[in-house]
């Protein structure tokens, strides 16, 4: 795992209270990805007459942003060296996987 996220074996542990912003950042993205894709952006705006049809314009570079954070929040955990950065990961993989599956049906939208 360490190699994947380019974190280096030798390199002296940082601190974890950054770690945690991250973490955070990268969650607050991916639910605000998922609230403008799903509740705003196809429901509120047509509703009152705005918007249609660019929930995928929008979500895209969303969804890019919060895959980065993950990616970010993720090796933050591993240069930590924090005790939990395993259950951090799968949380990561499993909150980065959905993003990306989402993410992917809108390019396909948008190309489509």
């Amino acid at each position: 795992m360490r190699c994947l996220l380019r974190v280096p074996a030798d390199k002296t542990p940082i601190d974890e209270s950054e770690t945690h912003r991250i973490f955070s950042a990268s969650i607050f993205l991916s639910a605000l990805r998922c609230l403008l894709s799903y509740i705003v952006l196809p429901i509120v705006l047509p509703a009152i007459g705005l918007a249609r049809g660019v929930g995928p314009v929008i979500s895209i570079p969303i969804g890019l942003l919060a895959l980065t954070f993950d990616y970010l929040g993720i090796r933050r955990f591993w240069l930590a060296d924090h005790r939990q950065r395993w259950a951090f990961s799968a949380l990561y993989a499993v909150v980065g996987g959905m993003v990306l599956a989402l993410l992917i049906v809108d390019v396909i939208h948008v190309v489509g």
